[in-house]
């Protein structure tokens, strides 16, 4: 067998077989392969695609590159979350509290953020104390113990995944169906989780711009975890703007806090229930959707979901006292109003661009190496939707930087303000079972 010919097979549209999959990527993982020659396969799948087989052979493929995590020592159905990424986005912080006070094991590896996405690792590391590795075996005692755990993706979870997407990187290669969904899948299946639930996010702000792209997306990844025997369900929520009022790390910790508490932003209380109510359903917490959102509005009004996320934060090595005082979470040394030059309603809110503005504050990563400043970040004061008169505050700016005003240029350009109130555009866009 020639890799040569494996390109050209797919080049000219040809459906790849199971064992020449395996053999493209065992030998790029092993350094057999060149990287001149992956790039013109990924390419080559970037322009023909591929059908359910193909992705499926190529996910499992990149799963078995490297190590597979066993949840076998741990009890119940094992439910695992994940975010295709966007600005805002802190839901784990909420669904996973949520879902294991409802009494559903969650053991979850997240990653860290890049550009202008932010990562859960991240957030939790900006709790003092907080241990992000966890030894195996404590690992699966705390799961068992508090239903609860999360902790960084091992360095050889799928390593064909993360060589194979550095090269998408540099080849014009991210934004190919059957590559996402293999790479996102192949970390899940990996990652040992009975039941599947991803939320696929699109708008501005997410790396599917438009529905029609989410949509394949997750129907692709729901086919994956069909065939491989993994119930997975995929929920599209909006990113057309940011999710909740805070961009950042030590200050979306604390709006995941206010959540948990009974409160919350409206649009990411939603979200975070309908992910947290497909998420214990597939448990078998409940028997239904309708109920599971009962049950779980009143493990968020008692106070159990809270207590739940204090105990997570503790067995890790965080400092609980956050939870009944989020000021105790790293604080900027600098806050700047941004205020609004004209009246009218929020029209929209780039999401992308106030991600970017995060990152330039130090909330988020340009490169993998850069270094994460866990207090800076933005506070939005006004929604889409909202009334703006002139001079209201828009946005609050987290900083340690002495000049902010390229950021509050940023943000201003980011928010549109017209005469007329926007109609309101649904967090919850489509759910794919």
């Amino acid at each position: 067998m020639r890799m040569v010919d494996i390109i050209q097979r797919k080049r000219d549209g040809g459906k790849l077989t199971r064992e020449q999959i395996y053999y493209a990527v065992e030998g790029f993982t092993r350094g057999d392969i060149p990287d001149y020659q992956m790039s013109a396969f990924a390419m080559a799948v970037f322009f023909r695609g591929m059908d359910e087989e193909e992705i499926a052979d190529l996910t499992m493929a990149m799963v078995n590159s490297g190590d597979v995590v066993s949840l076998a020592g741990i009890r119940g159905v094992k439910v695992d979350k994940h975010s295709t990424g966007g600005v805002g986005d802190k839901t784990s912080l909420v669904v996973v509290p949520l879902v294991a006070a409802a009494g559903v094991p969650v053991a979850k590896m997240s990653g860290r953020g890049l550009g202008h996405t932010g990562g859960t690792v991240d957030k939790l590391e900006s709790i003092r104390g907080f241990r992000i590795e966890l030894p195996n075996e404590q690992f699966v005692r705390n799961v068992n113990e508090n239903k609860m755990a999360l902790v960084g993706q091992s360095g050889n979870l799928a390593p064909a995944d993360k060589k194979l997407y550095a090269l998408r990187d540099v080849t014009g290669t991210v934004n190919s169906i059957p590559l996402i969904a293999s790479s996102i899948m192949s970390k899940k299946i990996a990652s040992g989780a009975d039941a599947i639930v991803l939320d696929v996010k699109v708008g501005s702000g997410a790396f599917m711009k438009s529905l029609d792209d989410a949509k394949a997306l997750a129907s692709t990844m729901v086919s994956i975890g069909k065939s491989l025997k993994r119930r997975t369900i995929a929920v599209l929520s909006d990113m057309s703007e940011p999710l909740g009022t805070e961009i950042g790390n030590a200050n979306e910790v604390a709006e995941a806090i206010e959540l948990l508490r009974g409160g919350g932003e409206p649009r990411l209380k939603e979200i975070c229930l309908t992910l947290a109510a497909y998420m214990t359903v597939a448990g078998g917490a409940y028997p239904d959707v309708a109920a599971a959102r009962r049950g779980l509005e009143e493990l968020l009004q008692t106070g159990r979901a809270l207590e739940t996320f204090r105990t997570f934060v503790e067995a890790q090595g965080g400092d609980p006292a956050i939870v009944d005082d989020p000021g105790l979470l790293p604080q900027p040394a600098v806050t700047v109003s941004v205020r609004a030059e004209q009246e009218g309603y929020v029209q929209s809110i780039d999401a992308e661009a106030a991600g970017i503005a995060a990152m330039m504050l130090g909330a988020g990563r340009e490169k993998k190496e850069d270094a994460i400043d866990y207090a800076v970040g933005l506070s939005l004061r006004k929604k889409v939707g909202d009334p703006v008169k002139f001079g209201d505050v828009l946005a609050v700016i987290r900083s340690n930087r002495e000049q902010n005003q390229d950021i509050a240029e940023t943000i201003l350009r980011a928010y549109t303000i017209g005469a007329e109130k926007p109609e309101p555009v649904p967090v919850v866009h489509a759910v794919i079972e």
